[in-house]
């Protein structure tokens, strides 16, 4: 099996280690620390730049015949349960003892859980050259992950959970990023990870508006595309 695997098959591996990683960082028994949150959110955006890398690896190098299906198995593990686990410890000590708010906290993890299998589970079979249908995984997951991060108002999560992940499961069409973009992208990644929230979190709030100027925009892109042909 061992000799099945390919270069990018061993990035897709470390995606998935940087997100059990992500996980393990918050299980300690006891209130969940500033620097352990930290360490998971600096784990997940590690994973991230993995899971580009990947891609770019297997178009350089090949791919191998198991490398959609690692891919998406890692990309379940980092991008899927890693950031769900991470909203849960970051509201978990601000819900205090109220069930309904526990109860809406493992709602909106649900859904998100829900939402990212289904995505991860049908890309390759709606796969397209040009364009991706529903709103990347990648860029799911960037804005729960920094919503969370920034601890914004517990009930805003949901809501979040539910047009974040309709947009993911949706047929709306996205534009693949070209070199430039993910250039900009990878940039604003190091960027969070060497800076996390110092200088007034600009590196995060910046990939943050990054990614949603790109899903409000890039459907509209795809549009004014077609149009012109």
């Amino acid at each position: 099996m061992i000799n099945l695997l390919s270069i990018a098959d061993v990035i897709s591996i470390t995606n998935a280690i940087f997100g059990i990683l992500a996980i393990l960082f918050l299980l300690p028994i006891g209130t969940c620390e500033e620097f352990q949150l930290r360490a998971s959110f600096s784990f997940i955006l590690l994973a991230l730049l993995a899971d580009g890398l990947d891609g770019i690896v297997a178009r350089k190098t090949g791919k191998s015949n198991i490398g959609e299906y690692l891919e998406s198995m890692a990309d379940m593990t980092s991008l899927v349960i890693a950031p769900a686990v991470f909203i849960y410890f970051t509201y978990s000590d601000l819900i205090g003892y109220s069930f309904y708010r526990y109860i809406y906290l493992l709602i909106a993890l649900i859904l998100f859980l829900s939402f990212g299998i289904i995505r991860l589970a049908s890309f390759h079979l709606m796969k397209k050259e040009k364009y991706f249908i529903g709103l990347p995984a990648s860029a799911s997951t960037i804005l729960l992950l920094i919503l969370a991060y920034f601890e914004v108002e517990f009930v805003y999560i949901l809501p979040a959970v539910i047009i974040i992940g309709a947009a993911m499961a949706s047929d709306i069409k996205f534009p693949k990023p070209r070199i430039r973009i993910n250039t900009i992208a990878t940039i604003l990644i190091l960027l969070t990870l060497v800076m996390d929230k110092s200088y007034y979190g600009i590196a995060p709030l910046l990939l943050f508006i990054a990614i949603i100027l790109y899903a409000i925009g890039g459907p509209i892109y795809i549009k004014i595309l077609v149009k012109g042909k």
